[in-house]
């Protein structure tokens, strides 16, 4: 299976967003790619008011998404806003949602579970957080199929998540993330997305936005730090970690390596129930 990851900078303009996604899902496909993926909030960038911009899966921005994907015959993952439930207090909010159109333009979607509520930021003050975890079946050319599952961004300092969609069968998850930039963080998303493939023995596809003038709000909201990477189910990176700059790659996948990696390293098969802890326990004599 190829896989191809674009990391871009989104624009507040999702027509210019739409355009770009089938300029580099066209460029993939010719590449060979079975299925690209592009980073959270693609449809829109994060720092401008979202409820205007939200639309139902069924509206007309993924509609463009789903003829891009029958027109080259290639799956996308990309990242968008759908409208949510207002508060008790009528406070409206958005849902930040993932799609996915296979190549015949079969659609799923996926509302962030674990919403960005750290470093200051609040995301739950304008997002209604989903509920259900998703894993689907993509075909391929050879007439398989890969079992993919779908986290966003924060979702991925949760290991509990990664472990359902690995039971439920994903060979690979991708992971598309807007990662808010500050200390440590390159180095938090490098380590939590290589643990999340150990975790899971699944390869982990982390596509996140680039950087740039274009997503920088400088008022706290999450933007990009780049560094999208490809992590096989052993915990090393496929080909090359991507730097801060926009860059569209295309990577081979061998998805027996789920299999194996299952099977050698036995991190499904063999966990245990563990009780919660109780108080401080007294030595024993």
């Amino acid at each position: 299976m190829r896989v191809a990851m674009a990391q871009i900078t989104a624009r507040s303009q999702p027509s210019a967003n739409l355009a770009e996604v089938a300029e580099l899902t066209a460029a993939a496909a010719g590449g060979g790619a079975d299925l690209i993926v592009f980073p959270e909030a693609t449809m829109c960038r994060f720092g401008v008011p979202l409820v205007p911009i939200a639309e139902p899966v069924d509206g007309p921005w993924v509609t463009g998404v789903r003829e891009i994907a029958r027109r080259d015959r290639i799956a996308i993952v990309v990242g968008i806003f759908t409208p949510g439930i207002p508060t008790a207090d009528g406070i409206p909010r958005v849902r930040n949602t993932v799609v996915v159109a296979d190549r015949s333009g079969r659609l799923w979607s996926y509302d962030k579970i674990h919403l960005y509520d750290a470093f200051g930021f609040a995301e739950s003050a304008t997002v209604q957080a989903g509920t259900d975890p998703l894993v689907v079946d993509l075909p391929l050319d050879d007439g398989s199929s890969a079992r993919l599952g779908i986290a966003i961004c924060y979702d991925v300092r949760f290991p509990e998540l990664f472990g359902a969609l690995a039971d439920a069968g994903a060979q690979l998850i991708a992971v598309p993330a807007s990662w808010a930039s500050g200390p440590g963080k390159v180095e938090q998303w490098r380590a939590l997305t290589t643990a999340r493939a150990l975790d899971s023995g699944a390869y982990i596809v982390a596509v996140d936005q680039a950087p740039g003038d274009a997503s920088a709000t400088g008022d706290g909201h999450p933007t990009g730090v780049g560094h999208s990477r490809l992590i096989d189910p052993f915990g090393s990176v496929v080909d090359d970690e991507y730097g801060g700059s926009p860059r569209l790659g295309v990577h081979r996948l061998n998805l027996s390596g789920a299999v194996r990696a299952r099977e050698v390293l036995g991190m499904r098969a063999n966990r245990r129930p563990i009780a919660t802890p109780g108080g401080p326990r007294l030595p024993t004599d």
